[in-house]
């Protein structure tokens, strides 16, 4: 399988930038080898720990660069829109093909086509409310 590039948030705030090739949506774990370790050693990481897995393009990506929190008129979408506010504040708007509660989380494909994240896989327990759009 082919590494992919990832940064893992906890819901307590701790996070992990590396690569994994074993992540499953409906597997409890999965593995991180962490960027700033060499060699890497694999992380066990637990999804009932987390807030959100982000696919990045770029590990360090732009602090000063702020997502725009809405699609444009004419953005070809497919899926749902959602805005998707986590327990910590941050909100986050884009698409989802499959939102369940009943499930340990869902993918989200942020509506900023420069954002650093290509995708998100959020999990269902970090989130105080979802809206469509």
């Amino acid at each position: 399988m082919e590494r992919v590039k990832v940064v893992v948030r906890y819901a307590a705030g701790d996070l992990i930038k590396g690569f994994t090739q074993d992540f499953f949506p409906n597997k409890e774990s999965f593995h991180v080898f962490p960027v700033d370790q060499v060699p890497a050693k694999p992380v066990e990481v637990l999804l009932r720990d987390l807030k959100a897995i982000f696919v990045v393009r770029d590990f360090m990506g732009n602090s000063r660069y702020s997502d725009q929190k809405k699609f444009m008129e004419g953005d070809k979408i497919s899926g749902k829109r959602v805005e998707v506010a986590f327990m910590d504040g941050e909100v986050m708007v884009g698409a989802t093909l499959g939102y369940d509660r009943n499930r340990p989380g869902f993918f989200l494909f942020p509506a900023d086509p420069n954002s650093n994240n290509i995708r998100v896989f959020a999990i269902s327990s970090a989130i105080k409310e979802i809206r469509r759009l």
